[in-house]
């Protein structure tokens, strides 16, 4: 019985030892999973923010061309009345000043309708910001810091400044 005892532990410690070696084994082979589950998980997640920069970028590109196709689009009548009055021009002066203001007119809508919005004037206080003053005058008619003459006038778009106006300035 004792040689069977002998037989029976070797047994016991190599099944323990192979037990813990599987129980090693399968940790490990978890682990391994795990890791190559979030690598994949980290692949998918490179590719979609991949995917979704690109769109962006087509989206932002398409949008500016969109934008600026339906700004063109409101100007087009504008510019074919341009045209007609260049092709009437033999006309009298009265009626060809006519179709002109007209025409300025129609020009003026146009930027209304698309939120261009005109500023500076005579009188306005000055505001570095939206103004460039290129000249200083001394007028006690006006109050200091105040626009004396608009050389061009100034335009924005919201609250976005897409010209300063150039102006004279009241010291």
């Amino acid at each position: 019985m004792a040689k069977e005892k002998e037989k029976k532990q070797p047994e016991n410690e190599a099944e323990e030892t192979q037990t813990g070696g599987q129980t090693e084994k399968t940790e490990l082979e978890k682990l391994s999973d795990e890791l190559s589950e979030k690598n994949d998980r980290l692949l998918r997640l490179m590719a979609e923010y991949d995917n979704f920069r690109k769109r962006s970028q087509k989206e932002k590109e398409q949008a500016y061309g969109d934008s600026k196709a339906a700004a063109v689009s409101e100007f087009l009548p504008v510019y074919d009345n341009f045209v007609r009055a260049m092709a009437a021009g033999t006309g009298d002066f009265e009626s060809y000043k006519k179709g002109v203001e007209m025409i300025f007119a129609q020009f003026g809508e146009v930027l209304k309708k698309i939120g261009v919005e005109p500023f500076g004037e005579k009188g306005e206080a000055f505001d570095p910001n939206i103004h460039s003053a290129v000249m200083h005058v001394e007028d006690d008619s006006l109050p200091e810091n105040s626009i004396a003459e608009v050389f061009s006038t100034g335009y924005k778009l919201g609250d976005r400044v897409i010209r300063p106006a150039v102006v004279k300035v009241v010291n």
